[in-house]
C-alpha cells in the first residue's frame, strides 16, 4: 500500500488492522509459545504502522504497539501506593521445613490443601495494573506498600501486553497482575562480554543488570536489553471471571484465565494434589532448572484455593499460605591451570583464572574473573590449587575458596605482573588494581578507540569493534586522529570491506569531526571524564586551548568538580600526552571548540540559569533540548531545588512541576521556551 494512493479510510483500517496483527503476534510468541511471525516481518510491520501513525496523529492510541519503541528520558520516577500490598514469602531450605509448613496449613485448614509449584524466578518483581483492557501503571515491589512507577519502561517490554486479549472471555473492569521481570541468561551474557571488552566492572549477576535496566530513565536501555515478564500472582481484580462466566476461585485457575488474556506465565507452573506430589516436583525441577535460558534459585509453593489463602492469612511480614523452596547454589572442586591479566581502556590489569573444564548449573565452565590482585592474596591462591567453583545468581561463575589440603607440593603462589603482558611496560598499583602504565598500549589502544567511537562519544557509524581491531592489527590506526586520516584506498584494502562501507565510514568519519570538545572529551578516556563532566568543561572552556591552559584551581572551581577529580583532571591534561592527543586531533581536521561554550551565550536569557526540564515536549526530544540549552549558557539539572532558576514544562509534567510552584520557581512552557530560543538565536 503506499500512502499516496491510499484513502483517509483505507488508512484508518490499515491501521487497526497492523494493531491487531502486531498485539497478536506479541501474544502468540510470549504468552501462547506459538510464534507465528519472523523478527524481520514484525519489524517490517511495525515501521509501516508508525508511519501510518505519525501521518495520522488524530488516531493516536497509548496501547498502540508503536508506544514500545519509548520516548523522551524520564525525569525520575515517582512512588505509588500499590492497591494490595506485595509481601515477600517466607523461604525453607529442607524438605523436612517444607514438610512442617504443609503440616501447619493443614491443621489451620483441617483438610490437606491443594498446592501450586511455581519456578521462583530471581529478577525484580514488579505489579501491572490494567483498566478496562488497557496497561495503566506498572509498579515495583519497593517496600511491599508502595513502589516506584515504571510504567514507561515497562511499555517497551513486548512480552507485556499493553492491551489484554478479548478471546472467549471478557477483559476485566480492573485486573492486577504480580510477576517477574527478568533477563534472560543469554542477553546477561551479550552485555557482560560487552562491558567486559570496555575495561567495565562485569554485572554480577542477572537480577542486579535487571533492577539496574529497570530504573534507567531512558526506556531505549531497557528496550535494547530484552527484558521478560512471567506472572506469578494476583492483585486487585474486579470482573474477572473464567471464559464460561463463574469467579475465579483459584490460582491456578487465575493463571488460566490471565494466559487467555495475552499475559505470559510460565509452562512449569505444576498443581498439585497432595504434599509428596509437591516434593516430586520440587525434586525433578531440581535437576531441570540449569536447562533454562534465566536463573531460577528455587520453587514457591502456594495453598491453590483463595478461600483457603485468605483461611490461612498472614503474618506482619509474609502470607503463610506460600513458602519458597530455595536450592543452595551448587559448587564443584577443579584445578587451577593459570591466571591470565587483559588490559581495558582505562590501563587496568583484572585476573581471568582459567581452570580444568567442569560442569556446574547447566555448563561447563573454564574461565572466571578473580577481580583484582588483593582478592587473590585473601583466598591465598596458588597456581595447581585444587579451587571450588559455583555460579554467583546461577549465572557468573566465581571461585569460592582453595581446598587447602588438595595444594600439590610446590605450587606457586600468584603474583601481580611486573610488567603489562601487552606492551611489556612498567605495572603500577593503586589500591587493589595494577594498572599499565603505558597510554600507547595496544590493548589499551582498542578498547579506548572502541570507546571513542562509540555512539555516546564521537558516534561514527560502521566502526564496529571488529573493525577496530584490523585497523590495529594492520597498523592503519596507532591514535585517535590516525581514524580521520583514513583513505578509501586503505579501507578497501580490508578484509570485507566494500565500497558503499568505506565511503559510509568515511562519510560518517568526517561528519565527526565537527562533534566539538565536549563529545572528544568524553571520549578520550579521561580518568574522572564521563558525558556530564565532559559537558561541564566544554561551558567553561570555549576551546581545547583553553582547557589545556587552565590549572587546577581552575577546575577545582566548576560544579560537581571535587578536589580530587580536578587534580586528576589537571595532571592529565599538562601532560605531554594530553598536548600531543589534542594537537594531533587539531591537525587531522578535527573541530576542538565547545558548543556549549559560555562565550557564545552571554547575550541568552539562560546564560547562567539552572534550568529543569520535565514532561514531554513536542518539537524536540529532551537531548535537543538540553543541547540547546546548554549552548546558551544554561546548566540543565535533573531535580528541582531552592538553586533552580527555571523550569520547561512539557505535556504531562509531574511532581517536578509541582515542587518548582511550591518554591515559587519560574515556570515556562513550551511555547515560551521555543520563542526564547529563536530570540536567542538570531541575537548570537
Amino acid at each position: 500500500m503506499t500512502g499516496d494512493a491510499a484513502s483517509p479510510t483505507s488508512e484508518r483500517a490499515r491501521i487497526a488492522e497492523l494493531r491487531d496483527l502486531l498485539d497478536r503476534a506479541n501474544i502468540a510468541y510470549y504468552a501462547d509459545n506459538d510464534p507465528f511471525m519472523a523478527d524481520s516481518e514484525f519489524d517490517a510491520l511495525l515501521a509501516e504502522l508508525a508511519a501510518l501513525e505519525t501521518k495520522h496523529p488524530e488516531l493516536a492510541d497509548p496501547a498502540s504497539p508503536t508506544q514500545r519503541i519509548g520516548g523522551a528520558p524520564l525525569d525520575g520516577f515517582e512512588s505509588a501506593a500499590h492497591r494490595v500490598p506485595m509481601r515477600s514469602i517466607d523461604n525453607t531450605y529442607s524438605v523436612d521445613d517444607f514438610r512442617a509448613w504443609y503440616r501447619r496449613c493443614t491443621d489451620a485448614l483441617g483438610h490437606d490443601p491443594a498446592i501450586v509449584c511455581d519456578p521462583k524466578i530471581d529478577g525484580v518483581a514488579v505489579s501491572l495494573r490494567y483498566e478496562n483492557g488497557v496497561l495503566v501503571q506498572a509498579l515495583t515491589r519497593g517496600d511491599g506498600e508502595k513502589g516506584d512507577v515504571i510504567t514507561a519502561n515497562v511499555k517497551v517490554m513486548r512480552s507485556v501486553p499493553l492491551r489484554l486479549r478479548a478471546k472467549g472471555v471478557a477483559c476485566p473492569e480492573v485486573l492486577e497482575v504480580r510477576g517477574e521481570i527478568f533477563m534472560p541468561t543469554s542477553a546477561f551474557d551479550r552485555i557482560n562480554e560487552e562491558r567486559e571488552r570496555q575495561g567495565e566492572p562485569l554485572f554480577a549477576n542477572a537480577r542486579n543488570s535487571t533492577a539496574g535496566t529497570l530504573k534507567s530513565l531512558d526506556s531505549a536501555v531497557v528496550r535494547a536489553r530484552h527484558l521478560r515478564f512471567l506472572a506469578h500472582g494476583a492483585g486487585e481484580s474486579q470482573g474477572l471471571a473464567h471464559p464460561g462466566g463463574g469467579p475465579v476461585e483459584s490460582y491456578f485457575d487465575f493463571l488460566a484465565v490471565i494466559r487467555t488474556l495475552g499475559v505470559p506465565t510460565s509452562p512449569l507452573t505444576r498443581r498439585c494434589a497432595t504434599l509428596e506430589d509437591a516434593i516430586d516436583a520440587i525434586e525433578r525441577f531440581r535437576e531441570t532448572r540449569a536447562s533454562l535460558d534465566f536463573g531460577v534459585d528455587g520453587m514457591v509453593a502456594k495453598v491453590d484455593r483463595f478461600a483457603e489463602q485468605e483461611q490461612l492469612g498472614s503474618t506482619a511480614k509474609a502470607p503463610r499460605w506460600a513458602v519458597a523452596f530455595k536450592y543452595p547454589a551448587e559448587r564443584r572442586e577443579t584445578t587451577l591451570v593459570r591466571v591470565d591479566w587483559q588490559v581495558g581502556k582505562g590501563g587496568t590489569l583484572t585476573p581471568r583464572a582459567t581452570f580444568a573444564p567442569v560442569f556446574v548449573a547447566g555448563t561447563t565452565v573454564t574461565h572466571a574473573t578473580l577481580h583484582n590482585i588483593e582478592e587473590i592474596r585473601r583466598k591465598d591462591l596458588h597456581l595447581g590449587d585444587t579451587v571450588v567453583i559455583e555460579k554467583a545468581g546461577e549465572i557468573i561463575p566465581q571461585v569460592v575458596e582453595v581446598v587447602a589440603a588438595k595444594r600439590p607440593k610446590g605450587a606457586a603462589p600468584i603474583e601481580p605482573p611486573t610488567q603489562c603482558p601487552s606492551c611489556g611496560s612498567e605495572v603500577t598499583q593503586d589500591g587493589p588494581k595494577l594498572f599499565c602504565s603505558n597510554p600507547e598500549c595496544p590493548a589499551q589502544l582498542r578498547e579506548k578507540l572502541k570507546w571513542f567511537v562509540a555512539r555516546g562519544q564521537m558516534n561514527i557509524e560502521g566502526c564496529g569493534e571488529k573493525l577496530v581491531d584490523q585497523l590495529v592489527e594492520t597498523g592503519l590506526v596507532r591514535s585517535f586522529a590516525d581514524l580521520f586520516r583514513l583513505s578509501r584506498e586503505q579501507l578497501l584494502g580490508l578484509e570485507r570491506m566494500g565500497e558503499r562501507s568505506a565511503d559510509n565510514l568515511l562519510a560518517s568519519i568526517e561528519e565527526a569531526k565537527s562533534r566539538g570538545l565536549a563529545r572528544v572529551l568524553a571520549g578520550l578516556g579521561i580518568r574522572h571524564v564521563g558525558e556530564s563532566a565532559a559537558r561541564t568543561l566544554a561551558r567553561r572552556f570555549a576551546h581545547a586551548d583553553e582547557l589545556l591552559a587552565a590549572g587546577e584551581s581552575d577546575l577545582a572551581a566548576l560544579d560537581d568538580f571535587g578536589p580530587v577529580t580536578a587534580a586528576s583532571v589537571a595532571e592529565w591534561l599538562h601532560s605531554p600526552r594530553a598536548m600531543s592527543i589534542f594537537r594531533d586531533l587539531a591537525a587531522s581536521g578535527v573541530d576542538l571548540a565547545s558548543r556549549e561554550s559560555r562565550v557564545a551565550a552571554t547575550g541568552s536569557p539562560f546564560f547562567g540559569k539552572t534550568v529543569v526540564l520535565t514532561g514531554t515536549l513536542q518539537q524536540m526530544d529532551r537531548p535537543t533540548a538540553t543541547a540547546k540549552l546548554e549552548a546558551l549558557g544554561a546548566k540543565v539539572t535533573g531535580s528541582v531545588s531552592s538553586k533552580t532558576h527555571l523550569v520547561i514544562a512539557g505535556e504531562e509534567a509531574g511532581s517536578k512541576l509541582a515542587k518548582a510552584h511550591s518554591l515559587g520557581i519560574e515556570v515556562w512552557d513550551e511555547a515560551r521556551f521555543l520563542a526564547a530560543l529563536g530570540g536567542a538565536s538570531s541575537a548570537s
